[in-house]
């Protein structure tokens, strides 16, 4: 089923900006809302169905709350077939607007463009209450570990859906993290959990090889827990585990006593190909941190120096003589997904690459990345030689570096 039009215009939910749902955003559209799809959010968001007529609509009460905070109950049609379907789905997304319940501000994040939900949350003490802080409201620095953990594992996914490897360093982050730009959050009351709402129509690519990687990566904890084995970890990867997943996790359940991570997939979408249609959440605990830290290690410790050619631009040079070799910082153009390489060179590739910072032109080099320092350091550098280019090409690289191919030669050209 082709994905839904958005409701409306959603936008990230930050401190200060309202989100969907608040009083200051545009309520959703009642004419291009889904009757089934607003049905199966109320449902995964804890509404019950209490009755209401057959085949026409159904009455939904919210979750426990307390007094005025959630409308007694809403009525929502079953099918645009029902004459009135219009007219109840403005006073059902009415009622929800106005609600200040959790549930119904996730109903409303759901609705806002169909999108695919995570849920982390974690098991913490209770925060400081009387001048400062709320009762039963998780602590600043806790709900702020968590913001950081969700993102790092959102970003583990993202890298993981750009290559199966046991450590990314800063490969593909770039392009990871403008997959993750059209994120939505939408935090609970008490700082315990967390929603991210990522959109159908950004790809769907980071959340379900998340859901591949966090099921994977319960296994292979498991495997270690109970013989003291390494090798499954080593057979996650290609379902996309990795050092930065690990490091993600370890983020999320330290100082906790135990996380839970659950993924929801758009109604109006359903499943991704190779997905279970409802997945069962995941559950780490304090106890499996030591695995999880030992396969950080064991990642980063396996994955191999990557051979490459790159083309880059000079920004910084330095040696600690007026002769001899140096280093040089370039600007990476193209042949890795990195931003910037540190590069050590000898005497003649040293000064090769200073006449071509001076006139303004790339340099193009082969070496190895290395693990070390997360492939950023290219070592074994040859070579070493300008790009020529035109006064045309100069100027848009002085303009732009986000496209290189627009630019550079290509590399079986001559130089």
């Amino acid at each position: 089923m082709p994905p839904a039009p958005p409701a409306y215009a959603a936008r990230p939910a930050r401190p200060g900006v309202p989100g969907p749902g608040d009083p200051a955003d545009p309520a959703p559209d009642p004419a291009r809302v889904d009757p089934a799809v607003l049905g199966a959010l109320l449902r995964r968001h804890g509404w019950q169905r209490r009755g209401g007529a057959a085949g026409r609509f159904g009455r939904w009460t919210p979750p426990a709350a307390g007094p005025g905070t959630a409308p007694a109950s809403i009525l929502v049609p079953e099918s645009r077939a029902f004459p009135d379907c219009t007219d109840l789905l403005e006073e059902a997304l009415a009622a929800l607007a106005r609600s200040a319940l959790p549930a119904a501000r996730e109903v409303l994040y759901g609705l806002g463009v169909p999108s695919d939900e995570v849920r982390w949350e974690r098991r913490v003490p209770q925060g400081p209450s009387g001048a400062y802080g709320l009762p039963g409201e998780a602590a600043w620095s806790v709900q702020e570990q968590l913001r950081s953990a969700a993102r790092r594992l959102l970003l583990a996914g993202a890298l993981a859906d750009r290559a199966r490897v046991g450590y990314h360093g800063a490969r593909h982050r770039a392009r990871a993290e403008r997959a993750l730009d059209g994120v939505l959050v939408g935090p609970a009351a008490d700082g315990r959990a967390l929603s991210a709402y990522v959109p159908v129509a950004g790809g769907r690519g980071p959340v379900a090889r998340l859901h591949h990687a966090l099921h994977a990566a319960r296994e292979a904890v498991d495997y270690r827990r109970a013989t003291g084995r390494m090798e499954a970890f080593d057979a996650a990867v290609p379902a996309g585990v990795s050092r930065e997943l690990a490091d993600a996790l370890i983020a999320l359940v330290r100082g906790s006593e135990g996380a839970r991570i659950a993924l929801a997939w758009a109604p109006a979408a359903g499943p991704p190909p190779g997905c279970a249609a409802r997945p069962e959440p995941v559950e780490f605990s304090p106890g499996d941190l030591p695995a999880l830290r030992e396969a950080a290690a064991r990642y980063t410790r396996a994955e191999p120096a990557v051979p490459v050619r790159l083309s880059g631009t000079v920004v910084r040079m330095r040696r600690s003589a007026p002769s001899g070799g140096g280093t040089v910082r370039l600007r990476v153009l193209s042949g890795a997904e990195i931003a910037y390489a540190r590069v050590s060179l000898g005497e003649d590739a040293y000064r090769v690459a200073g006449r071509a910072h001076l006139a303004g032109v790339p340099i193009r080099l082969t070496g190895r990345l290395q693990r070390r320092g997360g492939f950023r350091r290219l070592t074994d550098a040859e070579d070493v030689a300008p790009v020529p280019l035109d006064e045309v090409q100069r100027d848009r690289l002085m303009k732009t570096l986000d496209d290189p191919s627009d630019f550079l030669p290509a590399d079986d050209q001559p130089l």
